[in-house]
């Protein structure tokens, strides 16, 4: 993809504006996981060491709109004074991650003040030279997301007065059209890819458009629905497809097989067969739990069984995938020169349950060493490589949940065409 990034660019004596993807866990007003913060450091040390005069910094934070209606209703139905400033300040004020930014980056940030009108201009110009300003949570102005474009272009066209050169590092954001995301080029003199973005378009549009073959892709999580156009898009360069997780169930359930209480999709058979039969005229192997770890309730105090087959008793749901099941995986696995996982293979949030997400994790780990290019995309996936400390052994852990699924799905996505050269 032609993507026009910072290092094409002159910023000295710029201001430039850049949409960042700050949208981290919070609780109580802190920071819980800083990863997406600390992400953007690169790209903004690139541009102010390249002399920008001033850098605006925007994010969105959750979604306080629309959730502030939820709590107060709920609030009124306990008896509860709503308290609407306190509910926003848990975990929607962006100050504490300008102030957690500074921490991680050794350098003053400066917050440009509550919601309200736009009209920042005037603060931002008088701050000296050299300046890092982040902007409040841009999802405190309903045209943020605004689905009329009019509408957008309103913030989009206050926000590009900022700056005269548009920044998008916000990779996990890629996928919304939104003021701050995509519409805010159309009044950009200049829009360019930070060092983030490119680097996740570099690692995940080849898997779609022309990998290092042999590619083997593992997609696990819970529902085969959320993974349609991820999986008809990969077996089109795939040597092989490893399918686990919840939606494992649908696609055996599919081919016949007891799954006694485990999670399915009833709707989703046909599909699940689709797949399998396109897969079979393309030559792709399909790889399928042989073996499973069960228990009789989903919890994470419950009991875990060895079931040494395919199929399962009415009294039991799978939990997690069997030591036949990870032999299968390594072999596969040392097929490939590219692995792309997206989607854990059982419920690994559970330690009883998490042995084979975890040995996954280190069958690709291993793979990395040997030179396979390994790519981890999806929340879940991210989640399970930084639980069991294994992101630095990955060639790229994307940053993106939404967006990396829908690059792999092969959709254009707005925040990055806003960037192509």
């Amino acid at each position: 993809m032609n993507l026009k990034t910072v290092k094409d660019i002159d910023f000295k004596g710029k201001r430039v504006i850049m949409r960042v993807d700050f949208n981290v866990p919070m609780k109580g007003g802190v920071v819980q996981d800083g990863t997406r913060v600390t992400a953007a450091i690169p790209t903004i040390r690139h541009i102010m060491a390249h002399g920008a005069r001033t850098l605006v910094l925007v994010s969105h934070l959750g979604d306080p709109l629309k959730d502030a209606p939820k709590a107060e209703e709920k609030a009124k139905a306990e008896g509860k004074a709503f308290d609407r400033e306190a509910f926003f300040s848990t975990k929607y004020r962006m100050r504490p991650v300008a102030a957690y930014l500074a921490e991680k980056l050794g350098t003053p940030i400066i917050f440009a003040g509550e919601d309200g009108d736009f009209g920042k201009k005037a603060f931002i110009e008088s701050k000296i030279d050299g300046a890092i300003i982040m902007l409040e949570n841009t999802r405190f102005h309903k045209e943020e997301t605004a689905k009329d474009a009019g509408e957008r272009d309103k913030l989009a066209k206050e926000l590009s007065s900022y700056g005269e050169i548009f920044v998008n590092d916000a990779f996990g954001t890629a996928h919304r059209d939104h003021a701050s995301t995509a519409s805010i080029a159309k009044f950009a003199k200049t829009s360019v890819a930070g060092l983030l973005m490119e680097t996740e378009v570099q690692y995940l549009e080849p898997i779609v458009t022309s990998p290092v073959k042999p590619l083997v892709a593992v997609i696990g999580g819970a529902k085969v629905s959320s993974k349609i156009a991820v999986l008809s898009s990969l077996l089109k360069n795939s040597a092989a497809l490893i399918i686990g997780g919840g939606m494992a169930f649908t696609f055996l359930k599919a081919q016949g097989h007891k799954i006694g209480k485990s999670l399915v999709e009833d709707d989703q058979l046909d599909t699940a067969r689709q797949i399998l039969s396109d897969a079979a005229k393309q030559r792709v192997d399909i790889v399928l739990p042989l073996d499973h770890v069960c228990a009789d309730k989903f919890d994470a105090s419950a009991k875990p069984v060895p079931i040494d087959s395919c199929d399962l008793s009415d009294d039991l749901m799978g939990m997690d995938v069997g030591v036949k099941t990870l032999e299968t995986y390594k072999k596969v696995l040392d097929s490939a020169k590219t692995i792309v996982w997206n989607g854990p293979v059982g419920v690994f949030e559970f330690d009883a349950f998490a042995h084979g997400t975890e040995e996954l994790a280190k069958m690709i780990a291993e793979e990395t060493g040997k030179g396979v290019i390994t790519v981890v995309g999806g929340g879940d996936s991210v989640a399970a490589v930084n639980k069991f400390k294994l992101a630095d052994k990955m060639s790229h852990v994307s940053t993106g949940g939404g967006a990396s699924l829908e690059l792999l799905e092969g959709k254009k996505l707005p925040g990055i065409e806003v960037c192509k050269a």
